[in-house]
Formats: structure tokens, sequence, C-alpha cells
């Protein structure tokens, strides 16, 4: 089975879950995410106020479904999770075709799909279901069934820390408050956990948190909870939506130049993957929170296809057919890509900065006379060495000399072992 097969299988086995912003479907997840990592889960109570924003009452479904005027379901959550409206209120009445019509959301362009409705913060109850379907309601008096709870519980969201050789963090976050929607959703949390497992095997500098929280008020609430730590991120990143065939695209963070911005840009641009650079907006997933302006963290959003940018965005069409084990292992080797780029980034200080050190003498171009990229090699050393003066990183001189990053970290590599280079600043 490939990487790729195996994140497939991870999404396959999260995507009947009824997911929303608090409740038993983010703690189910959460608990099958927690069989592949040791996670810390927080449960932070309902009324607790976090930032501008207060915890919400916690929802939870038992049952949902509409029958007809012959006593047969005709919409049931029991067939798709996407049937009921994301937090309706408990509801048990009956009434005539055109009073349900006023609680039924469709699709009118996509006469088969079934739309995702929510409604957090307002007490509302609908049904989603396809305009064909709503189409062929017969007149007739219909009974509406939605058995849900709405009170006081918790918000969960959970931590899983790869500890580093330094106290500075990269942050990777993604979302677990969606249902069954494959790309949105899924594919970052399939994404995020294997890039988790991968991270501790390798010892990395950086001290990695992956963050797997409800959107908005997730993040918002481990904002809140964690402001004497957030300066400590150094980099970090949003997954989401890493499994349709779209090309990659990033949205870099609010600063613009941070790091992690040069970093995805170069690994994307040097790959020859079909890609886009777009500018931070406030509108996306939770790297507008990360990005707010009291916090302006160097947090950017990673996606193939961005968000209400696809078709299926938000709908029954964005299922395990639309996320490809080809698309989610491409979006996973480009992450591995940027955490080691970042991992092995530095700022070095050339020892001999008069004039340029004689490399023949300590066997430099010797070393490299029968390397089929001496050429690149030759001028990578020469690159590093004139900008080497403690305030460019190696992705500074790579981007600077046009040349691909490990060309010039394996430069750098070669310039401290003769003595030119000295050992890299704490960063």
């Amino acid at each position: 089975m490939t990487v790729g097969e195996e994140l497939h299988r991870l999404v396959a086995e999260l995507y009947p879950i009824c997911r929303s912003i608090t409740g038993d479907g983010v703690r189910r997840t959460l608990e099958v995410i927690g069989r592949e990592l040791e996670l810390q889960v927080r449960e932070v109570p309902t009324g607790t106020e976090v930032l501008d924003w207060t915890v919400p009452r916690e929802w939870n479904v038992r049952d949902a479904w509409v029958a007809g005027p012959d006593g047969r379901r005709v919409i049931d959550f029991a067939d798709s999770n996407l049937h009921l409206m994301g937090y309706s209120v408990p509801v048990r009445a009956t009434m005539p075709l055109a009073e349900l019509r006023q609680h039924l959301h469709t699709l009118p362009d996509h006469p088969d799909w079934v739309p995702w409705r929510t409604s957090y913060y307002a007490e509302r109850w609908g049904f989603c279901a396809s305009q064909r379907l709503v189409d062929r309601l017969p007149e007739g008096d219909y009974r509406v069934c939605v058995d849900t709870t709405l009170a006081d519980g918790h918000l969960t969201y959970a931590e899983h820390v790869v500890p580093g050789r330094t106290d500075d963090e990269v942050l990777i976050s993604c979302h677990v408050c969606h249902p069954s929607l494959a790309n949105d959703n899924l594919s970052g949390i399939a994404v995020a956990t294997r890039l988790a497992g991968m991270l501790a095997r390798s010892r990395p500098r950086y001290t990695y948190r992956f963050l797997f929280a409800p959107g908005t008020i997730g993040s918002i609430t481990w904002l809140a909870r964690n402001e004497d730590r957030v300066g400590r991120i150094r980099h970090g990143l949003v997954l989401a939506c890493l499994g349709d065939p779209g090309g990659l695209t990033y949205k870099r963070s609010r600063r613009g130049d941070a790091e992690i911005d040069q970093a995805v840009a170069h690994v994307l641009r040097r790959s020859g993957r079909p890609h886009r650079l777009v500018d931070f907006s406030p509108y996306g997933y939770d790297e507008r929170q990360f990005c707010s302006p009291g916090f302006n963290l160097p947090v950017g959003c990673l996606s193939r296809t961005p968000y209400a940018q696809y078709p299926e965005y938000h709908t029954s069409a964005d299922d395990l057919d639309l996320v490809r084990p080809e698309h989610l292992q491409d979006s996973l080797e480009v992450c591995w890509e940027v955490v080691q780029l970042l991992e092995a980034n530095r700022r070095y200080r050339n020892l001999f900065p008069k004039g340029e050190p004689q490399l023949g003498r300590r066997g430099l171009y010797g070393s490299i006379g029968g390397r089929s990229d001496a050429e690149a090699h030759q001028m990578a050393m020469l690159w590093v060495l004139n900008l080497s003066d403690g305030d460019h990183t190696l992705l500074d001189v790579a981007d600077r000399a046009e040349l691909p990053f490990a060309v010039i970290a394996d430069a750098a590599r070669d310039l401290e072992r003769a003595g030119l280079l000295s050992s890299p600043a704490a960063r």
C-alpha cells in the first residue's frame, strides 16, 4: 500500500463521522487520530470567554428525518449527515409542504448534490437535500423530527507536540469541524497526522505543534489560552483541501515576507509542480485568526484548489472520489520538503570576508572536479561566501543566486567544514 493509499484510508475512516464545532463527533475524530499520534485533548466549558467570543453550547445529534404524507422518510440523517443543517435545534412537528420548504436547502445549479449548511450562532433548524428530490415531493403534510441536544458542555480540541532541539515552534493547524466533506477538512487532517509521524522520526531542530481544532472558534480558543506562548512560533501552516486534483495554492501570511512564505514559494517554484502563490486576505481558514493584527503570526495556508473555488466545495460531491491518493501523497511530499528546508535554513558568517578566500588550497575546487553539478556547486560556494554576513539566510542566498536550496545548503556545509564559515547563530 502506498503512502497516498494509507492517507486515503484514514480519510475514508473519518468520512462518516458527523462533526461540528462542538460535540461527540469531534471527540470521535480525535480518538481516530489518537491511534496514530499521542494527543493532548483539551475540553473548554461552554460560556468561557475567549478573546471577543464565547464558547457556545455543545451540539449533538441522535436522529433527524422528514417523513412524507405516506409515512415514508424522504430525508434521513442516517443516509448522510449533510442532510441535517448543522446546529439545528430540536423539533417535532407536522406541517404542510409549503411550510417545510422554508426549512429546506438545495443547490439548483447542481440538482443531484446535497449542500452543507450550518446555523452555529442563531437558533434555527433545517434540512439539506438535492433539488431533484425536493422537486418530486408531493403536496400534503410532512412530519419532522430533529432529535438533537443543544446544552452546556465543552468545545474540544487537541494538540500533538513533536519536541525539537530548540523551543522555537512551527505551528501546523487543521480544522476538525466539518461532517462528511473529504477534501475540505479530512485531507488536511490526514496529511497533518502523517507529517507529525514523519517528523517524530527525524529529531527536528524546531518543536512542531500540531493543532486539531474546530474552525474559527477553535483557533480563537487556542489563541486565547496560549497568548503567553505564541511568541515562540517562528513559522506556521494551515492545511486544508489537499486531496483534489488541482494544482497547489499557497496563501501567504499577513506579513507577506515571512520565512514560511519564502520557503513554500521556493519549494513550489523549484518543484516544477503547477502552483499559485496568492497574497493574504482576511477570509478563509484559521490563518485569518493567527494572522489577526494583535498576533500577526507568520502563518500561511497550503491547499490544492482553495476554499470555495471548486464546485464540490461544501456539498455531498466533496466525497471519497474527489480525494485521490496520489494528490494526498503529493501534498504530503510538499509539506515535508518545506519543513526540511526550514530545518536546514541558517544564517552564517564568513570568517574571511575581505576579498575572496582561496578555495583551491583548501581542497574545495578539487573536491568538486568530478561532480556533474560542479559548476552549480562552485557558484553556490561563491554566493554563500558573499552573502554570509549574519543577516542573510541560506534561503535568501538560494533565491538571490537562483539556485536550489539543497545546492546552497550543501555548499555551506563544505565551507563550514573548511573553516570558512562560523557555526550557525542560534535563531
